[in-house]
C-alpha cells in the first residue's frame, strides 16, 4: 500500500470517527430533550446535597462489622423520602423536622418479634449518643390498638425513646417503594441533610460497642 494510500485511509476513519461521536451526541441530546432539562438539574441539586453524605459512608464502611455486620453502607447516598407519621401527642411529624441531625430511623411492632428484641437496645443507644447531633427515631406502624405500643414500652422499661407511629404503615410501604424496606425491623441511618447512609433488614445489637463505633462515624466531623 502507498503512502498516499495509507493517508486516505487514515483521513477516513478520522471522518467516521467524528461521525460516531457526532451520534453519540446527538442521541444524548435527544434524551436529555425527551426526559426534561429540569429533571436532569433537579438530579445534579440531589447528588450535590448528598455529597457530604460520601466522606461519612468511606469512615462508616470498616466499620460495619461484629454485631453491625448486617448493615450495608451505601455505596452512592442518596436523599431519602419525607416520611410522615405523628408524634406522641399526634402532631403530624417527618424526616425533615431532623434536618441538622443524624438520625437512625427505625421501623417497629409489636407483632414483631425481633423488633421487640431489639427496643432495649435502642433506648441505651440514645441514651449513650442522643443528643442535638443524634437522635434514635423509632416509627410504631402497629395498625390496630395505638396504646397497645405504648404499654409494651412502658412494659419493658423503655424511657429513652420519644414516640412515634404511623398507623396506617404507609412510611414502610414509602421506603419499600424504594428498595429500603423489606420486613420488620428496618433501620437506616440517615445523614443531617436527609440522605440515607446505611440501611438494615433485620435486628441488630445497637448498645453494642460495634454499634455505638459505627454510629459516630455516622456523626458530622
Amino acid at each position: 500500500m502507498t503512502g498516499s494510500q495509507d493517508a486516505a485511509r487514515s483521513h477516513a476513519n478520522k471522518r467516521i470517527a467524528v461521525i460516531l461521536l457526532g451520534g453519540v451526541a446527538g442521541v444524548a441530546i435527544g434524551l436529555a430533550g425527551v426526559y426534561g432539562i429540569g429533571r436532569l438539574t433537579g438530579n445534579a441539586a440531589v447528588e450535590a446535597a448528598c455529597k457530604p453524605a460520601v466522606e461519612t459512608t468511606r469512615r462508616m464502611a470498616p466499620l460495619a462489622r461484629g454485631e453491625v455486620a448486617a448493615v450495608t453502607v451505601a455505596s452512592t447516598p442518596k436523599r431519602l423520602p419525607a416520611l410522615a407519621f405523628k408524634a406522641a401527642d399526634g402532631a403530624g411529624k417527618s424526616l425533615a423536622d431532623w434536618h441538622g441531625r443524624t438520625v437512625l430511623l427505625n421501623l417497629w411492632a409489636t407483632w414483631c418479634v425481633p423488633c421487640r428484641k431489639e427496643m432495649p437496645a435502642l433506648d441505651a443507644l440514645q441514651g449513650k449518643l442522643g443528643g442535638p447531633q443524634f437522635e434514635v427515631v423509632a416509627i410504631n406502624i402497629d395498625t390496630r390498638d395505638a396504646e397497645k405500643p405504648k404499654t409494651w414500652l412502658k412494659e419493658v422499661g423503655v424511657q429513652r425513646l420519644a414516640y412515634y407511629a404511623d398507623d396506617s404503615a404507609k412510611v414502610f410501604q414509602d421506603l419499600k417503594a424504594i428498595g429500603k424496606a423489606f420486613g420488620m425491623p428496618t433501620t437506616l441511618i440517615v445523614d443531617p441533610a436527609g440522605c440515607e447512609l446505611a440501611t438494615l433488614a433485620g435486628p441488630a445489637e445497637w448498645a453494642s460497642d460495634d454499634a455505638i463505633g459505627l454510629i459516630r462515624a455516622a456523626l458530622p466531623k
